[in-house]
């Protein structure tokens, strides 16, 4: 049988976790995929966990270097149409692929869609916010102060994924919140409005947890954005205004912190933005890029 989809699962020291998720993905209803799992450098034996399951997984062991970079792996792997995306920590529904891919089949237009979702925090269901409501169309502008498309939740053309170059390896966390803006910029969003994946948070090696100022990899991307050419001017516009928020919040951060020169030059990009020609885009990237890694370099 040819895989349909290929189910790519980047893994970082969750053995436990990770074995509900591949089983999930095991008991699946349809068999019209091939699983990759990327483990991302485990040191819990995540590596013997994964004998179990023999040759059910493509599994593959890279020196550890971030979610963005396994996933890559796997996608660099994958030899299905379509590549779904599942977090170590999440679960699926038995019927999650087969739901969806009958979804991509009858909108053959639509390049990524995602389903709902149900959210459990510390071992409690929790309702999200109105504004994590999941909705299709064009949710590009929305999608900037928030992100609107769940990794686990996710389906997508392995064609579009590629010509995009997949996730920023740099980025540590909002990698997915980068990778939706710039597919968002030309295609809309579908939806499957069943809650078919199960979000599991709360535990102490979540991103969110472990990453400090997660704002300043959103301020990167979009920055990044404003170098893309196929933005409007109105988005163009919206991704400044949302640019000067987030830098002007993480500024003030960093001056309570007394990290004043770091402060001046997030300000000096909310000031700025919106009068930056491309050239001068291109360099604070770079700019930001270094910051990153606390690497000097001046435009």
């Amino acid at each position: 049988m040819v895989a349909q989809v290929s189910v790519i699962i980047p893994t970082y020291n969750r053995r436990a976790m990770l074995r509900e998720a591949i089983e999930s993905v095991l008991a699946q209803s349809v068999r019209e995929f091939e699983l990759i799992l990327i483990d991302d450098g485990s040191t819990d034996g995540t590596a013997e966990e994964l004998t179990r399951f023999g040759s059910a997984i493509r599994a593959e062991r890279i020196d550890h270097r971030g979610p963005a970079a396994a996933r890559n792996r796997g996608v660099a792997l994958a030899r299905a149409p379509l590549i779904a995306f599942l977090d170590s920590d999440d679960l699926w529904e038995p019927t999650k692929l087969e739901r969806q891919l009958a979804f991509m089949r009858e909108n053959p237009g639509c390049a990524i869609s995602q389903t709902d979702e149900i959210w459990i925090r510390n071992g409690r269901r929790v309702n999200p916010g109105m504004r994590h409501r999941k909705r299709a169309g064009d949710i590009f502008i929305d999608s900037l102060r928030t992100c609107l498309i769940s990794m686990s939740c996710t389906m997508m053309r392995t064609d579009l994924f590629r010509s995009l170059g997949g996730f920023d390896e740099i980025m540590l966390a909002a990698e997915d919140y980068d990778l939706w803006l710039r597919i968002l910029i030309d295609h809309e969003a579908g939806l499957l409005d069943e809650p078919l994946v199960t979000r599991r948070g709360g535990h102490r090696d979540q991103t969110s947890a472990t990453t400090p100022a997660i704002d300043r990899f959103r301020i990167l991307a979009l920055t990044k954005l404003l170098i893309d050419d196929r933005l409007s001017p109105m988005r163009r516009a919206a991704v400044v205004e949302v640019l000067a928020e987030k830098c002007r919040i993480y500024a003030g951060g960093l001056a309570r912190r007394g990290r004043i020169d770091q402060a001046r030059f997030y300000e000096h990009i909310a000031d700025q933005a919106p009068n930056w020609q491309p050239a001068k885009i291109g360099c604070v990237v770079i700019s930001i890029r270094s910051a990153l890694h606390e690497i000097p370099h001046e435009c």
